[in-house]
């Protein structure tokens, strides 16, 4: 399957935490802000699709903007929309390699 225009449009970025970098090599899972209206379903063809890997669970969690003031000033934050995806034994991204 060959990557088009839309797969990239689901991908945002890749999200590098500690804890995000952990769980990528203990339980093969990488973590990547995705459009807030993309299902599992599309998240999971654009992986396969973009780096040519078998995608074998997706988890999507919609993480809330937070509030914030500065002074007497008040706003929120976007929230945002976040994928976590398992990849089969025995394969990797490059997206979070160590350097």
């Amino acid at each position: 399957m060959s990557a088009n225009i839309n797969h990239f449009n689901i991908l945002r970025q890749p999200v590098i935490t500690e804890k995000s970098y952990t769980a990528s090599g203990a339980a093969n899972q990488y973590t990547f802000r995705v459009a807030t209206q993309a299902s599992k379903l599309q998240v999971k063809a654009a992986i396969e699709a973009i780096f040519e890997v078998n995608v074998e669970k997706v988890q999507v969690i919609n993480v809330p903007g937070k509030a914030k003031r500065r002074g007497m000033h008040n706003g929120n934050r976007s929230g945002y929309r976040k994928a976590i995806v398992r990849l089969a034994e025995g394969q990797t991204l490059e997206v979070a390699e160590e350097v």
